[in-house]
């Protein structure tokens, strides 16, 4: 049995504009949530970490399980209509953010499908929701706004459009994204780019 509540995520629909996504949740009961967290990587500096540079362990790693599991691949390839079965899945994990992260963005056309999958137990905070936009251009321009608690997930299409960000914070925030990718190359790419980066933050961090 999977993690993941995959009848759940089987069950809410897709919203199709400004971009292919939708919200569901929670898909992780609350003893899972409690054990995930338990076991989360101990991240204390920003930036995105690979799974290669970290401690994945007990409920930590039943959830990387899941993530992997193909039907939760296939479940997403016919709810966004999307070639990603048998592509390369990347798994990544945040744990602090810092108060450039969110600027609005989207993501590089190497990413067919991504995801978000959020572990904070609470989150009264203003800043650090998640938000979907309809353009580049304005943050309060938005059809949705997340906040980032345990056992939320968001999955959308990657578009020409799929703008994104969230306003600033400062702190402790947790989730794991996964993303899968057009072909190995650009797997390669963005792991090496996040592993060095990661690399590199361990040094400044010294």
């Amino acid at each position: 049995m999977s993690l993941i509540d995959l009848q759940t995520v089987a069950a809410t629909p897709v919203v199709a504009a400004p971009f292919p996504h939708f919200v569901a949740g929670p898909v992780l009961g609350e003893a899972a949530i409690e054990a995930v967290n338990r076991d989360f990587p101990a991240i204390r500096r920003p930036g995105l970490f690979p799974l290669a540079e970290l401690p994945v362990r007990g409920a930590f790693a039943r959830l990387v399980e899941a993530i992997r599991d193909p039907r939760l691949e296939g479940l997403l390839a016919r709810k966004f209509d999307a070639p990603i079965e048998g592509k390369p899945l990347m798994v990544t994990v945040r744990g602090h953010c810092q108060a450039k992260d969110g600027r609005i963005h989207n993501d590089s056309a190497s990413k067919l499908v991504t995801c978000l999958l959020y572990l904070n137990e609470a989150w009264d905070e203003d800043g650090g929701r998640l938000r979907l936009l309809n353009g580049p251009d304005d943050l309060d321009d938005a059809v949705a706004e997340v906040p980032p608690t345990a056992g939320t997930l968001v999955a959308f299409r990657r578009t020409e459009n799929s703008f994104h960000g969230h306003k600033p914070f400062v702190g402790a925030r947790r989730y794991v994204m996964f993303n899968w990718l057009t072909d190995r190359a650009a797997y390669r790419r963005e792991v090496s780019r996040h592993r060095l980066s990661a690399k590199l933050k361990r040094v400044f961090a010294r």
